[in-house]
């Protein structure tokens, strides 16, 4: 059990995102008594409401979120957006995490790497090996089904929170990233979340914004087609539905 894995632990640093993942995490190791810290890093390619529902969560645990910001585009491997970009996004990153933790006298580093997560295809992972970044709910068999249902019997407001994953992945690999087009995609998906959307993405190729959404929502951004139209011109030359739904 996860329990298992905090019972011997003191001070704990843990990258946390506010997903599902992190949040369970934080509840359980907060629950056997550890002394874990969590650490949010905030950068361009996170959107405001993404950090306050971070802090917002963290609050509602119980415990404190320290906020550690990261400007990206201090370095080109990450802005360059080649297919190595998580690679050194998540170094830069967990290098920022080692260093206030080890200031706070955290004893190690955890992340919210699950059992379901495949990392023969996450470059990311690399980073976190050569760092030594442990993993207990991947190393405990946890898939990401059981932590929802866990979530849920915890009473968390994670369990059915739809996965997440930074702006820098709208904008096509080997296309370099820029702060206006982070602007934009953020604008089009608050509005689009306002409008009462869930786990959608809007990606990015050129000036054309491809809106992937659950198909469950498609009659929906139909009904709402001008309005959303409207809005989004104001950023994108051209608005594409992607028929292709989201899982």
């Amino acid at each position: 059990m996860i329990q298992k894995y905090f019972r011997d632990k003191n001070r704990v640093a843990l990258a946390f995102s506010g997903g599902a993942d992190s949040a369970f995490l934080l509840s359980v190791a907060k629950e056997c008594g550890c002394d874990i810290r969590p650490y949010y890093i905030k950068t361009q390619f996170q959107t405001r409401h993404e950090t306050n529902n971070a802090r917002c969560l963290a609050d509602v645990i119980g415990v404190p979120l320290k906020i550690l910001s990261f400007d990206v585009f201090s370095v080109p491997n990450i802005i360059q957006n080649e297919a190595d970009r998580c690679y050194h996004c998540k170094y830069a990153f967990f290098r920022l995490i080692q260093s206030a933790a080890a200031a706070d006298g955290c004893e190690m580093i955890i992340d919210g790497t699950n059992a379901s997560d495949d990392v023969e295809n996450r470059p990311g992972m690399q980073a976190l090996s050569e760092l030594g970044v442990s993993s207990p709910l991947r190393e405990s068999g946890l898939s990401k089904s059981q932590i929802r249902e866990l979530s849920q019997h915890a009473g968390l407001s994670t369990w059915n929170k739809p996965s997440n994953s930074c702006l820098a992945t709208r904008i096509p690999t080997g296309t370099p990233i820029n702060k206006e087009t982070l602007r934009k995609v953020e604008r089009a998906e608050t509005y689009l979340f306002e409008l009462g959307f869930s786990d959608f993405r809007v990606r990015i190729f050129h000036d054309v914004a491809r809106i992937q959404l659950l198909g469950t929502q498609f009659d929906r951004i139909n009904a709402l087609r001008f309005d959303v139209l409207s809005y989004f011109s104001q950023y994108f030359d051209e608005v594409f539905l992607d028929l292709e739904c989201r899982n």
